[in-house]
């Protein structure tokens, strides 16, 4: 992978890109710059990219890891308001995630068909090559395999940092990090359960193209949910993020915060982000706002 990346279709998307030859987290990084004494230049909408990520971190205290030159580590700072100026109200930020990883979901699906399905191909929309689906809450699977994650943070406030799906006041603003497979091959992946761009497609794509897909799915998104004062119904994407979640319709195991298992079906997902689930003991729906997903399969 060329880096630093030729910003030609970044620079389109980004009101200020900075790319690093490393950082040890790029979602870090640009915390520090939106909450530091030059704050004033970082607006909204800036991002800071690398794709030597030494320190990079997932949800639940994970880390993220992948060799130099081999992945992409993105971030991208939010500023959230309604129409009136106010601050979004806490119960709409759990949606930030979703929205971020139906705009990965969106973007590497493009990346797939474009790469491995040819112009004579008449294969149906409804029958693609590669399946590219969304993992409550904001995995990005190929054919059931991680591609990608998301970690999103809300600015430090008095109280301190804090997960943006977490319950608890809003800060001014959020670092949303997204962490890509590009060019790993077999024996890079970090798990049995990971893949990247290049086994699916079998090609070396661009990263500044494959950083443009994401950019332009996410602020399209983004701008779509605040022409609504961040209604997930009348903007759409609650629709779009139950259209694009594999996790609907899969038996699940969530992990809930505390260490206790719930195993059912995963139905859907309502107003406020969280995913239903219909508990296989007794059918009761259960609405889950936090935990780790595992599809299970019989």
């Amino acid at each position: 992978m060329e880096f630093p990346l030729s910003l030609a279709a970044a620079d389109q998307f980004a009101a200020r890109f900075e790319c690093l030859v490393e950082a040890g987290s790029t979602n870090t990084v640009l915390v520090a710059h939106a909450t530091g004494t030059a704050a004033a230049a970082w607006p909204e909408l800036s991002v800071v990219v690398t794709d030597n990520q030494t320190r990079g971190r997932g949800r639940l205290g994970r880390t993220w890891l992948a060799p130099t030159g081999k992945s992409l580590a993105i971030s991208v700072l939010l500023r959230p308001v309604l129409l009136s100026g106010e601050t979004l109200p806490p119960t709409r930020l759990g949606w930030f995630p979703l929205l971020a990883g139906a705009a990965m979901t969106r973007a590497v699906r493009t990346i797939v068909e474009e790469a491995t399905v040819p112009i004579t191909d008449q294969r149906e929309p409804e029958n693609p090559a590669h399946e590219v689906t969304l993992k409550w809450p904001n995995d990005v699977l190929i054919d059931g395999y991680k591609v990608s994650g998301i970690l999103s943070e809300l600015l430090p406030s008095a109280g301190g940092a804090a997960s943006a799906g977490a319950a608890g006041g809003a800060g001014t603003g959020l670092v949303i990090g997204a962490g890509l497979n590009v060019t790993l091959d077999e024996h890079d992946l970090p798990t049995l359960t990971s893949t990247s761009l290049l086994l699916v497609t079998g090609t070396e794509l661009s990263p500044d193209a494959v950083l443009a897909a994401y950019l332009t799915e996410l602020f399209g998104l983004y701008r779509s949910f605040l022409a609504t004062d961040a209604d997930p119904v009348a903007s759409g994407l609650l629709a779009e993020v139950t259209r694009l979640c594999g996790t609907i319709g899969s038996v699940v195991r969530v992990e809930l915060p505390g260490g206790a298992d719930l195993i059912g079906t995963a139905t859907g997902i309502d107003e406020s982000g969280r995913l239903i689930v219909a508990d296989q003991v007794d059918g009761e729906p259960i609405a889950v706002s936090a935990g780790d997903v595992t599809h299970l399969r019989y």
